[in-house]
């Protein structure tokens, strides 16, 4: 070999080379960008959770602004800083912000320390919501880990990126902040960060990053199934700043206090609302009526801040009793109390009261029943209601003509109030445009967003406030005092209610009213309808709390807990032939409630159902043979759904995306795309021209004998491979009309179809 020819060897070589080179740099460039997706996905994750936190108290621009400002902060600070001098400037960021945070802080939140503890018991569950000042400590705090993360990724330290970005999505998850959507998207941004930056690293091949790409969908799959739902810290935030766990209070032993079930054993002009309950088994009455219903005792106008008070002078029972303005229907019951106490609950709304107890009974100026003294065991007293009846129709078309005496005493609130109640309650009843379905969003919203517990601590500022942003669970009278607070930021008159639910019953018309029946709940004002319940309150929680007190009751040998009927169990009618066969009649019961009732709240949602109100109950009616929806827990469509189902968010959409990508590498890795694409084309051949027909159908009868013999050697003639493997007569006639158009040059479709038909046999026999 000349030496020209040795050093055009050497030339190509090196142009080979050069060639590799340039691919390796943009395979890593490649690597370099995805892992650099990555970390943005993690960043985005926690900040979206932040972002989505503030969004709810006030305008989020400060914050993009804010994290704007540290992503390039960050990215110019990777061309200049070491890493230690990095994380001495995220320490210097998050000290710093914090500092500043708890100098903005006044009055009684001054003293840091209780913000500090409620920091560190925000990782047993307890939500950010609960935090003073919220978006100034979201900008706080949000600086640091986003700078740190970001920088660590710009400079290829991909693992530790990946710990504090994860690290600072973990917090959230564990607070409960962090949506599964979210989540989710982090879980993808740790994975891409890491997979793809140590590929990097490494010099490996973009075609390498499929791996990557199926570590990400086995990710998203298994996050999907797997949820870190935090049970919720053992102990609470104490109004005074400190961590501890309230002791309850006994209703019982309180007797008239304020508070839920001392409210129902005198007739108080005030109820406070309390933190941790505990409600009473003891039967309080007997009552005997047509139909199931809320027992109710009394209603209150003016809201302070932290409880009720009811306004105006009790009066004779002839000047306040009468009948609802629209159409109503009549309702009997005669009470038994089982134990002395001040108060007369009735259906609403009574018209008429007898007995002995009646005859110096007076009513509130909100139609309560109250004794002039306290009712002695035994006591009974008969109450004649009128209770009003409209459809969903009538309520939605009531308007908003309120008299001016209703205006002024069912719309106020007190100054304190914050604006962000008003403005939550605005985003959520966007959809709707008349009371009724205003009505109808917050119940269900609140019935499905929040928890039920006579276990809670009592908040220092506005309850409704408190309930709706710090909170996540609460009982009745946190839920009606929320309620009733939305709907007066609307300028809808509502009131706050309290009484007994239906209790247990023993009876075709009888039920047991027990201590832990008492209830609160909400009344809505319809111009020529009159005033309409509405329940916020999450029935099958507040059931299963009161059958557990009872039955914890029974089994110390409580006193006073039972009556003769009572021990039995929950009576059940007998049904009949006619209910067996018209499935138990026409008419649905006056407290049955549609659990498939389509949330009203979302994006493109539409009033569709002739709800059916009654009593102030709301019954839906179902059109015959329409079909509704509810998960097996009972849950309602989500905001954002409609009656089709779920309209996915770009979280969804990218997270689909990733899966079918990341399964697709799955796919192309194992071989399986080509395994499948063979097998089809092993068996079906469509018609084209008869020379491409045989050739196709003589590949297909190689490939057969490939598999069951061997391959034909280089060299090899058609007739004596047939021979050594022995092939039959059908893969012979194949060989020769194939041998016979190659030479002749003719071949026509009768011999065409003759070759696709004998290979489709041998196929058929592999």
């Amino acid at each position: 070999m000349s030496v020209l020819d040795r050093e055009s060897d050497v030339g190509v070589l090196d142009r080979e080379s050069d060639v590799g080179v340039l691919d390796r740099e943009s395979d890593v460039g490649v690597l370099r960008l995805l892992a650099l997706g990555g970390a943005a996905l993690v960043i985005g994750s926690f900040v979206g959770v932040v972002h989505d936190v503030v969004d709810v108290i006030a305008d989020p621009s400060t914050l993009q602004l804010v994290v704007a400002a540290t992503l390039v902060g960050a990215t110019v600070a990777a061309r200049y800083l070491t890493v230690r001098n990095a994380v001495v400037v995220a320490g210097a960021l998050l000290t710093g912000g914090l500092a500043w945070y708890l100098a903005g802080l006044t009055g009684a939140t001054l003293s840091p320390w209780p913000h500090i503890e409620y920091t560190i018991a925000l990782l047993a569950g307890n939500s950010i919501l609960g935090i003073v000042n919220l978006e100034s400590w979201v900008i706080a705090v949000t600086p640091a880990p986003i700078f740190l993360a970001w920088y660590l990724a710009v400079r290829r330290h991909h693992v530790a990126s990946a710990i504090v970005g994860g690290g600072t999505l973990l917090f959230f998850v564990l607070t409960g902040d962090a949506g599964t959507d979210l989540t989710l998207v982090g879980v993808v941004g740790v994975v891409t960060l890491v997979g793809a930056g140590e590929l990097g690293r490494l010099g490996a091949a973009v075609s390498e990053a499929d791996v990557v790409a199926t570590v990400v969908a086995v990710a998203i799959v298994a996050s999907a199934t797997v949820t870190i739902v935090p049970a919720g810290a053992a102990f609470s935030f104490s109004p005074d700043g400190g961590l501890a766990e309230p002791a309850p209070i006994s209703a019982d032993s309180a007797g008239g206090d304020g508070t839920l079930e001392g409210s129902l054993l005198s007739a108080g002009e005030d109820l406070s609302i309390q933190g941790s309950l505990e409600l009473t088994s003891k039967v309080r009455y007997l009552v005997e009526s047509d139909e199931e219903s809320y027992w109710r005792v009394g209603a209150y106008d003016l809201y302070t801040g932290d409880g009720w008070v009811r306004r105006g002078e009790t009066g004779p029972l002839d000047r306040r009793l009468g009948s609802p303005a629209g159409r109503s229907r009549t309702v009997e019951q005669t009470y038994r109390a089982m134990s002395p106490i001040g108060t007369m609950p009735a259906v609403w709304r009574p018209s008429d009261v007898a007995g002995p107890v009646a005859e110096n009974a007076r009513v509130t100026r909100l139609g309560g029943l109250q004794p002039s003294t306290p009712l002695d065991a035994n006591d009974t007293y008969r109450v004649t209601s009128e209770v009003p009846i409209a459809t969903g129709t009538e309520l939605r078309n009531a308007g908003r003509e309120y008299p001016e005496s209703i205006t002024n005493q069912y719309l106020q609130l007190p100054d304190s109030t914050p604006e962000r109640v008003a403005e939550r309650t605005e985003r959520l009843t966007a959809n709707a445009d008349n009371p009724y379905d205003t009505a109808r969003i917050i119940e269900q919203w609140l019935e499905s967003n929040r928890e039920y517990s006579l276990n809670v601590s009592k908040p220092s500022g506005s309850v409704a406030d408190s309930f709706l942003f710090e909170m996540d669970r609460g009982y009745c009278t946190y839920y009606a005092t929320t309620m009733a607070t939305m709907l007066r930021t609307q300028d809808i008159p509502s009131r706050f209610v309290v009484g007994y639910t239906s209790g247990q019953r023993v009876a075709e018309d009888e039920w047991v009213v027990r201590g832990h029946n008492s209830h609160a709940w909400v009344e809505v004002y319809f111009p020529e309808v009159g005033w309409i319940r509405f329940d916020p309150t999450p029935a099958s929680p507040r059931d299963s709390t009161a059958q557990q007190d009872l039955q914890s009751a029974r089994q110390a040998n409580e006193t006073d807990v039972d009556t003769n009927r009572s021990r039995g169990g929950e009576w059940t009618p007998t049904p009949t032939e006619t209910e067996t066969a018209t499935g138990g009649g026409d008419q649905p019961s006056f407290d049955e409630r549609d659990m498939s009732i389509p949330d009203y709240y979302g994006p493109d949602s539409a009033f569709t159902r002739d709800d059916f109100a009654t009593g102030g109950n709301v019954t839906v009616s179902t059109p015959e043979n329409s079909t509704t929806t509810a998960s097996e827990n009972g849950s309602q469509e989500r905001p954002g759904e409609d009656s089709d189902g779920v309209i996915p968010g770009i979280e969804q959409l990218t997270l689909a995306a990733l899966v079918v990508f990341g399964f697709a590498s799955v796919v192309r890795r194992s071989g399986l795309a080509e395994r499948t694409y063979r097998a089809v084309w092993l068996r079906w051949q469509p018609r084209e021209d008869p020379a491409t027909d045989v050739d196709r159908a003589f590949e297909r009868l190689e490939y057969v004998l490939e598999r069951r013999h061997r391959e034909r050697r280089p060299g090899e003639t058609v007739n004596d491979y047939l021979s050594t493997v022995e092939a039959d007569e059908r893969a012979r006639r194949v060989a020769e009309i194939r041998e016979q158009m190659r030479y002749a040059g003719v071949v026509d479709r009768a011999a065409a179809d003759e070759t696709i038909e004998l290979v489709d046999e041998l196929v058929g026999g592999d």
